[in-house]
């Protein structure tokens, strides 16, 4: 249960954003106070009040570098967001790359390989890969958004130099085998992106034994704040730097660090990977159990198949035939339920998910898609409710 504009609220709609965890505002707390008690270096400066902003900003870089299996805490570059980082990966990577390929003689122009349906913030760096000459092309998802090695060898060229697809599909929950991905991408010469940020805290994911050369993660999918991002960059990875200033981070990433959200984040996906088994014991069985009960209504449907493959514990997503996405959010905000049609950043179209699209969903029935996505609070409480006052919804 919690607290907004003089009402109470049961949130299910976590994979948009959760709520701040104790141990993220704890860690932060010292930054967020007023003059003169509160904490403020700039982690650039060389005075001992910037030093200790450095010390307390690279301390958070080894524990996040733990927690997600980085072998070097250098490999933990700190962003503004997921989408920062996506960005920042994807296109770094692939004019590095490009670059690299001429210099030894390879005068093709360099092409990329996603999913269709990838997070707008891939899937909008793909169009500014394109802006700049490189070929994007698309490897083929199944009904419920899973992509095989076969799917993903059948796209793959000699010119194809970087391949993102993500870990854990945002909408409905598809688990991709990344492992295995990234593999085929290395065995035909291309590098490896993943998008994890729905994967973290929700499966194991640990990106030295998933083989990546790159990851993205976001602070506020995992109990920290918003506004702050993790790109990982394996070691030797080529990458060119587009965000330039001041050649903080490294140069990766230039732009004085936030060192509040930087301890937040740290705490929150400490915190998160520490709960991961739990929590996805957890969910799963709200998950199993709420598709049961939806389904077992008139004109509700599941938009993919549990037993197709792997999804993750905390995100169900359902169809409902004759009904519109909007209007059964609204009608359940009245009802003191948060839920969503997808994913956040397209809360505001009207158009059916590109994502349903993808797996095939009709648009008819897409437009009436629901997304409910459980959190560390989420009880079986809030699940039954959720479930009677979707019934009066859909009635």
């Amino acid at each position: 249960m919690l607290f907004g504009s003089n009402r109470t609220y049961i949130y299910l709609d976590n994979a948009a954003t959760t709520p701040l965890c104790d141990a993220a505002a704890e860690a932060m707390a010292p930054y967020m106070k007023a003059a003169p008690d509160g904490a403020f270096g700039n982690a650039n400066s060389l005075h001992s009040i910037g030093r200790e902003a450095f010390s307390e900003l690279e301390d958070a870089r080894v524990r996040v570098a733990r927690a997600l299996g980085a072998q070097r805490p250098d490999e933990i570059v700190f962003t503004s967001g997921a989408t920062e980082a996506d960005n920042t990966a994807i296109i770094g990577m692939a004019l590095a790359e490009r670059d690299r390929r001429r210099l030894r003689g390879n005068a093709a122009l360099g092409r990329v390989v996603m999913s269709r349906i990838e997070h707008h913030a891939v899937l909008h760096s793909a169009a500014m890969l394109k802006r700049l000459g490189f070929e994007v092309d698309f490897v083929d998802n199944d009904a419920s958004g899973h992509i095989g090695v076969e799917a993903l060898e059948r796209v793959m060229r000699e010119d194809t130099l970087l391949v993102s697809i993500m870990a854990v599909n945002n909408e409905v929950g598809t688990v991709l085998d990344t492992a295995a991905l990234a593999k085929t991408a290395h065995r035909n010469g291309a590098l490896f992106h993943v998008d994890a940020v729905q994967a973290l805290g929700k499966i194991p994911f640990d990106v030295g034994a998933l083989g990546v050369d790159a990851a993205s993660f976001s602070s506020h999918k995992v109990g920290g704040p918003q506004g702050v991002g993790i790109m990982y960059l394996k070691t030797r990875t080529p990458f060119v730097a587009y965000m330039t200033g001041g050649g903080q981070e490294r140069g990766m990433r230039s732009g004085t660090q936030n060192i509040a959200g930087i301890l937040g984040c740290a705490a929150a996906v400490e915190h998160a990977v520490a709960l991961q088994p739990a929590f996805a014991e957890r969910a799963t069985k709200l998950r199993d159990s709420l598709y049961q009960e939806l389904c077992s209504l008139p004109k509700v449907s599941a938009t993919v198949r549990l037993e197709s493959g792997e999804f993750a514990p905390h995100i169900v997503n359902v169809c409902v035939s004759g009904m519109e996405s909007q209007t059964m959010i609204l009608q359940l905000d009245l009802r003191g339920f948060c839920v969503s049609g997808g994913s956040a950043c397209s809360s505001n179209s009207l158009d059916p998910s590109h994502v349903l699209s993808a797996l095939g969903v009709k648009r008819n029935l897409a437009q009436g898609s629901l997304r409910i996505s459980f959190g560390e609070i989420t009880d079986e409480a809030d699940v039954a409710s959720f479930v009677e006052a979707f019934r009066e919804v859909v009635s």
